[in-house]
């Protein structure tokens, strides 16, 4: 069992043009206490080939963290066009939200985002280069790709408590020079380690060629 389960996650003032700082409200519950804070981040791919085109547009710690539901609002800066190759910026890429604890990444929300000119005429004769002030985003809120990886939430329970005894000297202990019987195993066996169980992914949005992308959202 998952000791933090995402509830829900919606995404504020979309459609929205590219140059707007992105906001997600999210909602999520804690079912048992954490030591440490959860890391949220957000990530723009720039590129279904190249990975060095992703951008983290945003990472923040949220804690500490109890049992509870919690809901917070998380605003990123949108990503730098500059970093983009101006044959990408126009068209179909993915935006990826995820979190984690201990440095381990439990839950990732993948969403299709088509950025594509507002005005009409532009789309039908784009320029030669890329007005970025003139673009539109739009997040395909309806269908999200989630993913969960199975963490221990609990590493310190982790530890082998395994306890076992020195051999028997049967002639230094036992003076009637009896057979001495081997010890029993006194191990004993921990609490299972506590982990998110993995769930079917939400299929994608049929969209053309995007393979590479959906890889990355799944990824």
């Amino acid at each position: 069992m998952s000791a933090v389960n995402l509830t829900n996650v919606a995404v504020l003032s979309n459609p929205a043009p590219f140059l707007n700082p992105f906001q997600f409200e999210i909602s999520y519950e804690c079912l048992t206490p954490l030591k440490d804070d959860l890391e949220w981040k957000l990530i723009y791919v720039g590129s279904a080939e190249d990975e060095t085109y992703d951008q983290l547009l945003e990472s923040v710690l949220v804690g500490p963290v109890n049992v509870g539901n919690y809901r917070f609002v998380f605003e990123a800066d949108p990503p730098d066009p500059t970093k983009i190759r101006e044959e990408d910026i126009i068209g179909v890429t993915v935006l990826l939200l995820t979190c984690s604890y201990l440095g381990h990444e439990f839950v990732r929300v993948g969403y299709y985002v088509n950025n594509d000119y507002e005005d009409e005429q532009l789309k039908e004769e784009p320029p030669t280069r890329v007005l970025i002030d003139k673009i539109q985003r739009n997040i395909l809120v309806d269908k999200p790709r989630v993913t969960k990886f199975p963490i221990n939430f609990h590493p310190e329970t982790n530890e082998n408590e395994e306890e076992i005894l020195p051999p028997v000297d049967a002639a230094e202990n036992n003076e009637k020079g009896e057979d001495v019987p081997n010890s029993p195993d006194r191990a004993t066996e921990t609490n299972k380690n506590e982990i998110a169980n993995p769930s079917s992914p939400v299929e994608p949005p049929e969209i053309q060629s995007t393979e590479a992308l959906a890889s990355k959202a799944a990824a």
